[in-house]
This record gives C-alpha cells, sequence and structure tokens, in this order.
C-alpha cells in the first residue's frame, strides 16, 4: 500500500476520534444548562412573588396613611360637632362621617385581603427557595460531574492531537493539504474503505479501472464520483 494512504488513513481514524468526543461534550454541557434553566425559572418565579408582596405591602402602608388620616377627620368632626349651631350644618357633617367611615372600612377590607395574600404567597416563597436550594446543590453536583467528564475527554483528545501531529510530520505537505480540502466538505468521510466495488462515502458503484487501482493501492486513488480517497481495508485485499 502507498506509504501517503496508510498514513491518510491513521490520520483520518485519528481525526473521527477526535470529532467523536464532540457529542460527549455537548451532552455533558446539555446537563449543566437543563439545571441552570430549572434554577432561572425557579428564581424567575421567587423573584415575581416578592415582587408582588412588596407591592401588596406598599398598597397597605397606603392604606393604613389613610386610615391615620380619616382618623384624624374623624377627631377634627367630634369637635366641630360641638361648634354646630343649624341643622343644615349638622347634616353636611354627618354626611362627611358617613363617607370617612365607608372608605374606613374599605380600607381595612382591603388591608385585610392583601395581608392575607400575602401570608399565602409567603408560603409559596419558602418554597420557591427550597426549591432554588435543591436545584443550586444539584447544578453543583453535575457540574463538578460535568466538569471532570470534560477534563477527563480534553485529556484523551490532547494524546490523539499529538498524535495527529506526529502523523501530520510524516506526511508530505501537498498531501496534508489535500486531505484538509477534502475533510472541509466531508467531515470525517473524507478517507473512506471500498466495499462491494463501491464508495462507503458516497455509496456508487465505482468502474472496475477504478477499482483495480483501488485495490493496487500504488497511489492515493479518489471517488470518481463524490472524490473522496478511497482505500481498500485489510481483509478485503488479502481476499
Amino acid at each position: 500500500m502507498n506509504k501517503h494512504l496508510n498514513e491518510l488513513i491513521e490520520l483520518s481514524k485519528n481525526d473521527k476520534e477526535i470529532d467523536s468526543y464532540a457529542p460527549q461534550l455537548a451532552a455533558a454541557d446539555k446537563k449543566v444548562a437543563k439545571i441552570q434553566s430549572k434554577i432561572d425559572a425557579a428564581q424567575s418565579e421567587l423573584d415575581e412573588l416578592a415582587a408582588s408582596i412588596a407591592s401588596n405591602e406598599m398598597k397597605i402602608k397606603s392604606f393604613e396613611e389613610q386610615l391615620n388620616l380619616l382618623n384624624q377627620k374623624m377627631s377634627s368632626s367630634v369637635k366641630k360637632s360641638k361648634e354646630i349651631t343649624t341643622e343644615k350644618e349638622m347634616k353636611a357633617l354627618s354626611v362627611e362621617d358617613d363617607m370617612a367611615k365607608e372608605k374606613m372600612t374599605f380600607a381595612n377590607e382591603e388591608i385585610n385581603r392583601l395581608q392575607n395574600i400575602n401570608q399565602t404567597k409567603q408560603s409559596l416563597v419558602d418554597a420557591a427557595k427550597e426549591k432554588v436550594e435543591s436545584l443550586s446543590a444539584e447544578f453543583e453536583k453535575v457540574n463538578e460531574e460535568a466538569a471532570a467528564q470534560k477534563q477527563e475527554i480534553e485529556q484523551s483528545k490532547g494524546i490523539l492531537f499529538v498524535k495527529r501531529e506526529e502523523i501530520s510530520r510524516n506526511l508530505e505537505q501537498k498531501v496534508l493539504a489535500f486531505y484538509e480540502k477534502i475533510r472541509i466538505w466531508a467531515g470525517n468521510t473524507a478517507v473512506v474503505p471500498v466495499k462491494k466495488q463501491a464508495c462507503y462515502g458516497c455509496y456508487m458503484k465505482l468502474n472496475d479501472k477504478t477499482y483495480s487501482e483501488v485495490i493496487r493501492a500504488d497511489e492515493i486513488v479518489n471517488c470518481p464520483h463524490c472524490g473522496r480517497i478511497l482505500y481498500i481495508e485489510p481483509v478485503t485485499a488479502e481476499a
């Protein structure tokens, strides 16, 4: 077999092994991202609850201030009632008192309603906090596992990259450049075997002339249909 073809086959297999780690790295990152997404959703829910409670607290404060003013107004009315001399003034003051009482009743009801809502939401806040804490603990565990897995993969890839450098140094630059050019579009199928007289890159049948050239393996042969580099696997060559 042509020396360079042998090296190209080895280089192609090495590159394929390097790229095979990509899905594993993606899967590790996906696990971490999935937990992070859950944390973000839980935190968003917690933030919304906290904002809602804060908004209700402001409304309660506003109603309490309103009650304070109404109480002051009612106290003032008591003093005015002592100074009233006509029935008309008495009726006007009575109307004002009734309106103030209605407003006070409404304010008290709203304060009570908002406090009940906040009490319920506070329970939800506590549950949301527990969820965030639980997910954060899970995130730490998954992240550590993913980091360890990625480190192991990177170490394995490092060994393969060293091997790739060694193979590349032994190849003629023209041959290496030719391989890299095909790899741009063919990826890890730049160098493929021939089986049953067909290219295992495009699965098109080879003519007898090309097939015999591949079997001899004196030169680097490209598939006439797709341009990939072809070779016969050892068992097939012996047969």
